[in-house]
Parts: structure tokens; sequence; C-alpha cells
């Protein structure tokens, strides 16, 4: 296998970037063999991994599994951004699951998101951008994005398992995300790999990197949990 494709810069590194993050030659090279990479969208559409960023910045954040708690409040909070924010800045904004197609729509009404969304079913692309497996010690620090504790959220988690069509986990519960700032074209200006479920990147810092306003997360619109 390929070595990642990248540092992580985090911390002070990524306090020192520009807001506006304007150019490509500001960034880091993709690898061409992770930019042809596929992934699928929810009716199964094989497109490559680079076309999602071709022609515009992207913030591509890569979810455990669709059936983690964590990341579906984290989605859900994602979700509350407005689409004329990401407009106004020429971002686009990019959730990719490992899960099969077939979970995404159902993942989406789950959360309310509406904005772009594919799956790596494989986990290539997480692999190949040195995405952790297993959970690594490290304190993470209370997330504005999780209101559930570790039961009621874990039992959630279990009834939509064992109620779905398939049970299954909708991904691999090993395998851990992260957060991407990428394109136009294939250069990386900001990555975060988490170190365990809880350690995604604040929403709003994030947005700031990118020059996209930030937003309100307190009230939380009303989602069915099925």
């Amino acid at each position: 296998m390929a070595a990642p494709v990248t540092q992580q810069v985090s911390g002070g590194g990524a306090r020192s970037l520009s807001p506006a993050l304007t150019g490509p030659e500001s960034g880091q090279p993709l690898a061409p063999s992770v930019a042809e990479l596929p992934v699928l969208d929810a009716s199964g559409r094989r497109l490559p991994f680079g076309a999602l960023f071709r022609e515009r910045r992207a913030v591509v954040v890569f979810v455990r599994h669709f059936l983690c708690y964590i990341c579906k409040e984290y989605v859900e909070d994602l979700a509350k951004i407005p689409r004329s924010f990401l407009q106004e800045a020429n971002v686009t904004l990019i959730v990719i699951g490992q899960s099969s197609y077939h979970h995404i729509e159902p993942f989406c009404k789950l959360t309310g998101y509406s904005h772009e969304i594919y799956v790596d079913p494989e986990r290539e692309i997480y692999k190949r951008l040195g995405m952790k497996r297993g959970e690594e010690i490290a304190s993470s620090g209370q997330s504005p994005h999780i209101k559930s504790n570790l039961l009621s959220g874990s039992l959630r988690s279990l009834w939509r398992a064992v109620t779905g069509p398939l049970f299954d986990f909708q991904g691999d519960p090993t395998q851990q995300g992260g957060t991407l700032i990428v394109g136009p074209g294939n250069n990386i200006h900001f990555m975060h790999r988490d170190r365990n479920r809880l350690d995604h990147k604040p929403i709003n810092s994030v947005l700031q990197l990118v020059g996209v306003p930030q937003v309100d997360f307190t009230s939380r619109p009303s989602v069915i949990h099925v």
C-alpha cells in the first residue's frame, strides 16, 4: 500500500492558514491515483473522487459509519450550514461514508443533510489518505456537536441496526474519519485525521478556513429517531 499522500495539518498549523485559502498553489498535491479512485452516489453511480473538486474548493468530511450516533449528530449540524453561505464562498460541502450506497438516502432523511454525499465502500480512499482504524486514547475535549451520551447514543444506534432492512453496521465500526479541504484540482490545503470517534474538527473552525461565515448550532432541527 502506498504511503499517505499528505501530512496532517493541525493545532498551530491550522491557525496559520489564510481564511480565504485562495489559489491551488498554496496546497499540497493529492496523488493522481487517489483522485482516480471511485466514489458512489445514492443511485450507485461511480464518480472519480477527484471529479468532486476538480473545478472548486471542497470541504470533504469522512465519517466513521452511518450507524455511529456521533457521526449522525455531527452530520445533523453539517446539515444546518446554509447553502447560500457555501455558494457565496464558492465552496462545496461533501460527506463521504464507507457503507453501501443503499444507506445514503436513509441517512440523509435521518439527519436532514441535503448537501453532497457519497460512499467509498471498499475504504480505499480512507486507506490511501491514511485515515486511522481503531481508537487512539487521546483527550479530544467536549464536542459542540454531540448531544447524546455514550449509553443513549449507542442504544439508538443499536435500535437502528436491528430495525433496519439489513442488519449491518453500515461500514467498518473500527474505521475513523477525518476532514479535508481540497481543490480546485488535486491540491490539499488542510487535513485532519480523527484519532478517535470524538476527535472530529469543530465545524466552525473548518468553515473559517474557507471563508464561510460561522453558523449557530445551538438550535437543532427536529429529527425523528428511527
